[in-house]
């Protein structure tokens, strides 16, 4: 199958004021000329890139340098060309400053490589363009407006097009919108009639014809946006950093002060600034950066987890501090695969257990030759047995017949398509349409034995249990549409000439539409009680001169100018009056594998699930039901629904008498509390366990998680797999794309993609988990290392007279951040806890996290006590243990400082990978085998002898011994939780 289409942009460009198009205007596209075009349009080209080739380096300095710590260092660096404030060689600073830019560097542009290759590999797909020369093929990114383009079957549509002409005989066309909302059931669309009619595909070149367009709009199918992201994480650090920083500025002060200002006092400032600049480290960026690509690295890796795609390698650590979880329910609790479960004739109703009962009324139907006689002429038990056997065969037969499915052939290797077609083969059909819950009806009505074999644009054919084939015409069709929810169909029966019409719909609408009855909402409240998505199924017969008048007064609609929407309408509901009701129908949306252990999990975790939706009420709690979202023991308040202020503050005082119930409220009762009462009722619905918003829009979905951000100052984390769940996704601070039938644009539009529901425990409890302690106990022990040799300095400088002379110069400074110290410091990623199976199996220790423990104040505290003892230990070990000369003081104290970290590495690992006793030994190599070339700053033949030997044992004994000391006795009375899980 082949179409013709007709590009033209619809959607708003972000670059058009630069390109000539700051007013948007309506537009006119000649077929197949676009060098007619009246202004300039944008390229049909994808770009995701955030740099070009002269902007790459500016901006990734500026986004560098307007951190804090990276703009400090940078005027620490530049100092050093001023004379007197430098202090040593200009590659002491500049060296470290250059590593850090240089890795930067390196890997935004390994970032923009692969989304320059990503954008080339979309931008450079062929496809055929109808010219005067005949087919030619054309890259996408060289389609023009005006172009005629051929879309063969499978293959995307590469920009806004109008559909001019198809090559299949009903002139009719599926396709699939997933890439705009997310939905991937079938579409079915028709070409403009005009061109459909023309004989082949050449000939709309020589037609003299155009397009008018209207100016472009905003809508659900049209997307344009840029989403930033800075974790919680890297505040608390960048606000760490700026407490070091006023550490620094505090010291330097002291010690000028204790100088009593004298002299060059201002001069001495500076000198002590860059003396103690080391206070911040310059590090801790860069190894944050690469520890969090690390991270991301193992998600993606984790067999159990398999197809889980990372997309914001910048905020795995995020996910170890979720408080609320808000997730959507159809796709991504359910699996959107729709299971017929049940036929509601008011009397009677038929589930899945007596199905063959309907099979053998609709059989009976067709083959006992009684049938049509008229009731007076048949015992009154036949009677009552023939009514039910016509009503069902009547609800079968309309069921069969109030649709929008397709059947379509394909040969299978041992049938040509023709030929399946031809024959109506049963193993060569599939059925295409646009909803789900369509084709399973349809499919329900083949196994009870009335099945749809053909269908056109104006006709329809069904197969009876005898084989017999019914063709129908169909007259009219009034598709399904959010704002009627409901969907119509007029057919003229071939065999009888019975003109019937047919409607289903929600039972909101079809209540006002159908005849009096007394058990339509009751049933319909019953069947959503159970989960099922009902829908209501009525008809009307129609003489051929009703027909005639109705279509009339509707062509006479459809060519009104004014009002053309409304007028339609009007006719169409002057038929959709005093209808027979023939059923309910009711079919369930199977949950997803593993859905309940996983929201247990999340649970006893401490993070409170939201589950946002579009479905009814009774739907809506039923699912969260079964989920275990709500579980059996909680109390449930089902919010009523309100519409004045008024009546949303009596529902709250009778909500605030609930204790530990959870709430359930519809979207229009959300919006109005929202409005009057967003503070009381955010309050309120934060200490729910759980809470079920239904009728939700995609808006309203956004607006949620941005007011629990707001009011809560918890990180959130929103799920879903729709287009209707991007907006949430990317307000929340982790965004998480279930990949399913409703298409990628969820999980394109995430921080991380998963292909099940329940990966999402192993994502939060495992992998976020790991993340958050390892980074924090990565950036904490960072601080300790820079903050350990600030402390030497300080009481170097101390004890002598405050001079602001430098303790270690040259290549000690760049090593002891680098290769002595970097390789163990760094195998902290490394390093958990517990095992993964322990994590999974005891979410609760997931909820230490939540207060963010593991990188707080105090524990930022205990580590710059540490430091600070660690520092003066080692410095007043040297000084007094050294004999004559300096360089002694230098080759002790430096020597015991290396031994320290590596060992304060060892102390911090709770358990060891072979990596980090590789880390540990090639550090310790690196500076033994160093030290022969390093006798400008330490006396090789004193390191030789025992003295030098003893003294350094002494001093690290004493520095570490009492640390470890500490932790044993930690461990052996006050254990943290994960210890009694290991033990």
């Amino acid at each position: 199958m082949t179409d013709v289409s007709l590009p033209f942009p619809l959607r708003c460009c972000p670059w058009s004021s630069c390109c000539g198009m700051g007013d948007f205007r309506p537009r006119t596209v000649w077929l197949g000329h676009p060098e007619k075009r009246e202004q300039r349009y944008p390229r049909n080209v994808i770009n995701n890139q955030k740099y070009n080739f002269f902007t790459f380096l500016p901006a990734v300095l500026f986004n560098q340098f307007k951190y804090f710590f990276n703009l400090y260092f940078l005027l620490l660096a530049c100092s050093q060309f001023v004379k007197e404030l430098r202090l040593g060689a200009l590659y002491t600073y500049w060296v470290p400053l250059g590593l850090v830019l240089i890795i930067t560097i390196m890997r935004e542009a390994v970032e923009e490589i692969r989304c320059y290759l990503r954008d080339k590999e979309m931008n450079s797909q062929i496809y055929s363009k109808l010219s005067t020369r005949g087919t030619v093929k054309v890259k996408s990114s060289g389609i023009q407006v005006g172009d005629l383009i051929i879309v063969e079957k499978n293959q995307r549509v590469p920009a806004d097009m109008i559909f001019l002409r198809t090559s299949e005989r009903n002139g009719s066309c599926f396709l699939r919108t997933d890439q705009l909302d997310g939905e991937t059931d079938w579409k079915l669309r028709l070409p403009v009639a005009c061109t459909q009619r023309l004989p082949t595909a050449a000939d709309l070149l020589q037609i003299r014809s155009y397009v008018y367009a209207e100016e472009p709009n905003i809508d659900i199918h049209n997307f344009i946006g840029t989403f930033t992201r800075v974790g919680l994480f890297d505040l608390e650090v960048n606000c760490l950093t700026k407490i070091l920083f006023g550490a620094l500025v505090v010291v330097s002060l002291v010690m000028v002060a204790l100088q009593h200002f004298a002299g060059r006092w201002y001069l001495q400032i500076f000198r002590f600034l860059l003396l103690f600049s080391h206070i911040v480290p310059i590090s801790l960026r860069v190894n944050l950066d690469m520890g969090k690509m690390v991270f991301s690295w193992m998600i993606k890796k984790d067999s159990k987890i398999p197809g889980t795609v990372v997309r914001a390698s910048t905020i795995p650590e995020q996910l170890g501090r979720i408080s609320y979880l808000l997730t959507d329910k159809t796709g991504t609790l359910t699996q959107n695969e729709m299971v017929f479960r049940r036929l509601h004739l008011g009397t009677v109703a038929y589930g899945m257990d007596s199905m063959d009962e309907v099979q053998s009324h609709v059989f009976s139907a067709y083959t006992q030759p009684t049938h049509d006689l008229p009731a007076s002429r048949a015992p009154a038990a036949t009677k009552v047995r023939k009514t039910i056997s016509s009503r069902v065969h009547e609800a079968v037969k309309a069921i069969a017949l109030v649709h929008n499915v397709t059947p379509v052939y394909e040969s299978n290797g041992v049938t040509d398509q023709a030929e399946a077609e031809q024959h109506y083969e049963d193993t060569c059909r599939v059925y295409q349409a646009s909803s789900p819950d369509e084709v399973s009806l349809v499919q329900w009505t083949e196994s009870v034995g009335l099945t749809l074999v053909g269908r056109d644009q104006s006709s329809m054919q069904l197969r009876t249990p005898t084989g017999q084939i019914l063709n129908f015409t169909i007259l009219q069709i009034f598709p399904f549409t959010y704002e009627s929810k409901r969907m119509g169909i007029i057919v003229r029966d071939e065999s009888t000439g019975e003109i019937t019409f047919y409607m289903k719909g929600a039972d909101v609408v079809m209540a006002g539409i159908v005849q009096y009855n007394d058990w339509l909402e009751e049933e319909c409240g019953n069947m959503a009680r159970e989960g099922l998505r009902v829908l209501v199924v009525s008809k009307k017969s129609l003489t051929e001169e009703q027909y005639q008048d109705f279509e009339a007064r509707y062509v006479q609609a459809k060519l009104s100018v004014h009002d053309r929407s409304l007028k339609v309408a009007t006719v169409i509901e002057s038929l959709e009056m005093e209808m027979e009701l023939l059923c309910l129908t009711g079919v369930e949306d199977q949950l997803q594998t593993d859905v309940r252990p996983t929201l247990e999990i999340l649970r006893n975790a401490g993070i409170k699930v939201w589950m946002l939706t579009g479905d009814k009420l009774e739907t809506a709690t039923c699912t969260a039901k079964n989920a275990h979202l709500i579980t059996r023991n909680q109390d449930i308040h089902i919010f009523r629904p309100v519409t004045t202020r008024g009546e949303a503050h009596l529902e709250l005082n009778a909500f605030r008498r609930k204790h530990d119930c959870a709430l359930v409220i519809s979207g229009d009762s959300l919006e109005v509390c929202l409005k009057y009462y967003e503070y009381e009722f955010m309050e309120l619905a934060c200490q729910c366990p759980a809470v079920v918003c239904c009728r939700c829009t995609p808006t309203q979905k956004a607006q949620i998680v941005r007011l629990l951000q707001e009011r809560t100052g918890k990180l959130t984390c929103a799920v879903g797999d729709g287009g209707n769940d991007v907006s949430m996704i990317q307000e929340a601070d982790c965004g998480v794309g279930v990949e399913g039938k409703e298409g990628k644009q969820a999980s394109l539009a995430a921080d991380f993609s998963v292909t099940q529901f329940k990966h999402l425990g192993r994502l939060l409890m495992v992998h976020g988990r790991n993340s958050y302690k390892r980074s924090a106990a990565l950036s904490q022990f960072v601080i300790h290392r820079s903050l350990c040799i600030s402390t030497m300095q300080a009481v170097f400088s101390s004890v002598f007279y405050f001079a602001s002379v430098p303790l270690y110069q040259g290549f000690l400074i760049i090593g002891y951040s680098t290769i002595y110290t970097m390789f163990p410091v760094f195998s902290l990623v490394l390093d958990k806890d517990v095992k993964s199976e322990v994590a999974m199996l005891y979410p609760e220790l997931y909820k230490d996290l939540l207060k963010g423990r593991p990188l707080s104040f105090k524990t930022f505290l205990i580590w710059v006590l540490i430091s600070i003892y660690q520092g003066s230990i080692i410095m007043y070990g040297a000084l007094l243990l050294f004999e004559s000369e300096f360089v002694h003081i230098v080759a002790i104290s430096f020597t015991s400082l290396i031994l320290t970290e590596l060992l304060m590495v060892a102390l911090t690992i709770q358990t060891w990978h072979w990596l980090m006793i590789v880390g540990e030994l090639l550090s310790l190599a690196c500076y033994v085998a160093s030290l022969v070339f390093l006798h400008e700053f330490i006396d090789v033949h004193f390191i030789t002898t025992v003295s030098f030997l003893w003294k350094v044992t002494a001093i690290t004994l004493v520095s570490c011994l009492p640390l470890y000391i500490l932790k044993y006795l930690r461990r052996r009375f006050s254990p943290p939780n994960y210890s009694k899980l290991t033990s």
